[in-house]
């Protein structure tokens, strides 16, 4: 059964070219949330095993979504990788670094192999 991944960011070009790539990678069913003010109920009828979440998006950021996602029950323990060009992968030990725990933050542009890998490490046996 292919995990189902969620992508939130408000650049819908980026959004379609990984959405694309990660299934053709197999495996991954994707659903595409360009508007962060709809994440929360997106997140909640899709019911994602693993959210991509941008930080910068106008409306509202990642970490305000984040926020929201931490607030309900059904989606508290989903695992959250949040994109961001704030940073580069010099900035960030090995491409990325894991922090407060469900989440993990990748520099963007994102390298696919290294979100491939990291979701294959934050998604559960399935």
């Amino acid at each position: 059964m292919a995990n189902k991944v969620l992508l939130v960011d408000d650049e819908a070009g980026f959004t379609q070219l990984l959405k694309m790539n990660l299934e053709k990678s197999g495996g991954y069913e994707v659903m595409i949330e360009n508007d962060s003010t709809q994440a929360l109920a997106t997140a909640l009828s899709f019911q994602p095993d693993a959210i991509v979440l941008d930080v910068v998006m106008p409306g509202m950021d990642g970490g305000d979504v984040q926020a929201q996602l931490q607030q309900s029950p059904r989606l508290s323990k989903v695992p959250v990788v949040m994109l961001t060009a704030l940073v580069d992968s010099a900035e960030l030990s090995e491409g990325a670094v894991a922090q407060a725990g469900t989440t993990t933050v990748l520099p963007k542009p994102v390298d696919l192999n290294l979100l491939l890998r990291v979701l294959e490490e934050v998604l559960p046996e399935g």
